[in-house]
């Protein structure tokens, strides 16, 4: 099969022939249709998540159709269109994973990370983290879902019932949760880089109340903020800008250095948390309720062999949604 492989970290990844993946017990192999480019990936490619299994096929957004599966699997079908998240593994035994919290398994491992992903024709899936997806939404169109969707969702969940929340970084997690939240009937607040116009006005197009620079505080105190930027810098920023018992979470993989600060933007009870992977539960929830928004994600399709250039893209910041990737069939 055609895939673009990691071979060497910082480098560009390199456009192969490799032997399609085999499929074993209690997996599906899924001939991929789409695979949406996370910034997860970057920081991968880019060396600021340590240790990937080398040589990798990255990519954990992934829209397929099941074409075979392995011994003991009963809960899918060829011909299944299934999509594949972040979270490709779990031991079921360690303790959180008895208490539901698989998220946070010891001995987790993760799609396109330690396991090959969607950069490619074909890749094999243990198929409890394996989901079925909605005959409504489109191959290209459902591929951010599995991960900007499903983070976003639980960075949503741990913001509880705050009704003005703001968003720090508007690309593919903020475009797709502000739907959701605004459906929820929140008011949503998005802070974008500096005098980046076109990326606050794509956020006014999605319902926000007010949309402006990182810089700036917003109109009213905020209940909750989700900071989707992997910038350290703005976590006393976000502190600031929600009133007391409010929550800020970060909801991404990494993040440069957070600076120091007063406890006083701290104290009143706020609440600073990350979020780590996602839970089946997560998964099952969001991919039931984004055709009942229903979300519309905003993509810019690129060739297999064109992932350098959509990784380069959103290094840059110059992606308005999220970036897929289609291989050749």
């Amino acid at each position: 099969m055609k895939a673009m492989v990691l071979t060497r970290i910082g480098t560009p990844l390199q456009y192969r022939d490799v032997p399609e993946p085999h499929c074993g017990p209690g997996s599906v192999l899924v001939k991929i249709s789409a695979c949406a480019v996370c910034r997860t990936d970057l920081h991968v490619v880019d060396g600021e998540l340590p240790d990937p299994v080398l040589p990798l096929i990255p990519g954990h957004e992934i829209i397929g159709e099941v074409v075979q599966t392995g011994k003991g699997v009963i809960d899918f079908a060829i011909g299944d269109r299934v999509g594949i998240p972040w979270l490709g593994y779990s031991c079921g035994h360690c303790r959180y994973c008895r208490r539901r919290q698989e998220n946070l398994c010891d001995n987790a491992l993760f799609t396109g990370y330690q396991l090959d992903g969607g950069y490619a024709q074909f890749t094999v899936a243990d198929h409890r983290y394996v989901f079925p997806i909605a005959d409504e939404l489109g191959d290209v169109a459902a591929a951010p879902l599995l991960c900007a969707g499903l983070i976003g969702y639980r960075s949503l969940r741990l913001c509880g019932d705050a009704e003005r929340l703001g968003m720090f970084g508007f690309g593919a997690a903020a475009h797709v949760i502000c739907q959701v939240a605004v459906h929820q009937g929140r008011e949503v607040y998005a802070f974008t880089r500096e005098g980046d116009a076109a990326a606050q006005e794509f956020a006014r197009s999605l319902g926000v109340v007010w949309a402006g620079s990182s810089s700036e505080m917003p109109p009213e105190p905020l209940d909750a903020a989700i900071i989707f930027a992997p910038v350290g810098e703005l976590v006393p920023t976000a502190l600031e800008s929600v009133c007391k018992g409010g929550t800020v979470v970060c909801a991404g993989i990494h993040m440069s250095p957070i600076p120091s600060f007063p406890y006083r933007i701290l104290w009143g009870e706020r609440v600073l948390r990350s979020v780590a992977n996602l839970t089946r539960k997560d998964g099952e929830e969001f991919l039931q309720l984004a055709p009942q928004v229903p979300v519309t994600t905003h993509t810019q399709t690129y060739a297999l062999q064109d992932a350098n250039e959509a990784l380069d893209a959103l290094r840059s910041g110059s992606l308005q949604g999220a970036a897929v990737l289609v291989p050749p069939h």
